[in-house]
């Protein structure tokens, strides 16, 4: 039998075969049960509702108004992933949601959105004892406590009154009469997403901008797009930083480039002195050997004394050059730290980032002594010579007297 003998129904069989594979494969996907977390791409953006593919059988819905930010403005486009927890399910058509929102019908989801970690749309009414009253589902009272309302500590509750935010149920009791919320859980999930897409884009050494959220004596946080980096107080600058309050300020915007990605222990340095101009470039003419500088004392150590003599240039007056000639035990015996002295530059190190100083007295008296020494060396050489000379002459005229 040829393949155009073969029965019409066996052509119908190979459909009906590939539909019940098509529906097998359906069913091998586990049902969702109200409060399931999913993660779903935008098929279609109409009017008032965002047509999701969840890639399960049935149309994926959500309310368009979800997704509109303060001005009335659409956050999301269509093939963008979001996450959304599933409400219910009618004639294949499934509901979702983003949160449960800030109208009387979200009164009756809020002990479902309790037992399935749905956020709730609430508006924080007052400060009171303790934290926050925050209405939700329209006109249910629930408590805030102040470290649950942000990432860090509050530095003024009052900028928090009359904001609409979304919070996480911690606590439902007395039938919705004993409601405690959380801000802070949404936060830290934003955060984890965040981090998350940054972990395939970030690499050390690359360059970013960010903003800076929080100064400390061990130096600045910055935000560089969703997670926070520190900017250790060595690498804000080339030079000497004592406040990190004299070289950046909180909400300053900085380029700052990667030194260090540790995802695992949150942990993320960052460098802003890789960004400047590295003085020692330039040292060599700027500070030549046996020129005369003023600088600061930065440091004294055992072995000499550290001079600043610009951003990011250290000196060293070793302590065998501090004495005049006498010996001392302690740099401290002749200079004192943040002292302004004059010195002089006895030799440069560009490679190994070193100069050695002299102070300029100790330097000039040394210098006017060797000149003295070179000096009287010369006359005594000159003196010398006419010496012998006149012994030659004299030697010579008494030769030619004896032959006459």
């Amino acid at each position: 039998m040829t393949d155009n003998d073969k029965p019409v129904n066996e052509e119908s069989g190979d459909e009906e075969s590939f539909a019940d594979l098509l529906a097998s494969s359906f069913a091998a996907t586990p049902r969702l049960a109200p409060g399931d977390k999913v993660e779903a791409k935008i098929l279609k953006i109409s009017g008032e509702w965002i047509f999701l593919d969840t890639g399960r059988k049935g149309e994926g819905v959500i309310e368009r108004k979800e997704f509109l930010d303060g001005e009335g403005n659409l956050t999301v486009r269509e093939g963008e992933m979001v996450t959304a927890w599933f409400l219910s399910s009618h004639h294949n058509e499934m509901r979702f949601t983003t949160k449960v929102g800030g109208g009387a019908a979200g009164n009756a989801q809020l002990e479902d959105a309790w037992r399935s970690g749905i956020p709730v749309e609430g508006r924080v009414e007052k400060e009171i004892k303790g934290g926050f009253e925050v209405k939700v589902g329209g006109s249910v009272r629930a408590f805030c406590p102040y470290s649950q309302m942000g990432l860090k500590r509050i530095a003024d509750p009052a900028a928090y009154v009359g904001q609409q935010l979304s919070f996480r149920i911690t606590e439902y009791g007395e039938k919705g009469r004993n409601i405690v919320l959380s801000h802070r859980a949404v936060l830290e999930e934003q955060q984890q997403q965040e981090k998350e897409k940054l972990k395939d884009t970030l690499q050390p050494g690359q360059l970013v901008t960010g903003t800076v959220t929080s100064l400390r004596d061990f130096g600045a946080f910055v935000d560089i797009g969703g997670v926070e980096g520190l900017i250790p107080m060595a690498e804000v600058g080339w030079g000497r930083v004592t406040d990190i309050r004299d070289a950046l300020s909180e909400g300053q915007q900085v380029q700052v480039v990667i030194k260090q990605l540790d995802w695992d222990n949150n942990r993320i340095s960052l460098s802003l002195r890789e960004t400047l101009a590295d003085p020692w470039e330039k040292a060599v003419m700027t500070y030549p050997e046996g020129s005369f500088h003023t600088g600061r004392v930065a440091r004294l150590a055992q072995f000499g004394a550290f001079v600043t003599l610009g951003e990011g240039i250290d000196g060293l007056i070793h302590i065998s050059r501090l004495g005049s000639g006498k010996r001392i035990n302690h740099p401290r015996e002749v200079l004192k730290e943040g002292e302004e002295v004059e010195v002089k530059v006895e030799s440069v190190d560009r490679d190994n980032r070193r100069i050695s100083l002299a102070l300029a007295g100790v330097a000039r008296a040394a210098d006017e002594e060797e000149a003295s020494l070179a000096s009287f060396r010369k006359s005594a050489v000159e003196s010398s010579a006419q010496s012998l000379g006149s012994l030659g002459e004299l030697l010579k005229a008494r030769l030619e007297k004896g032959k006459k």
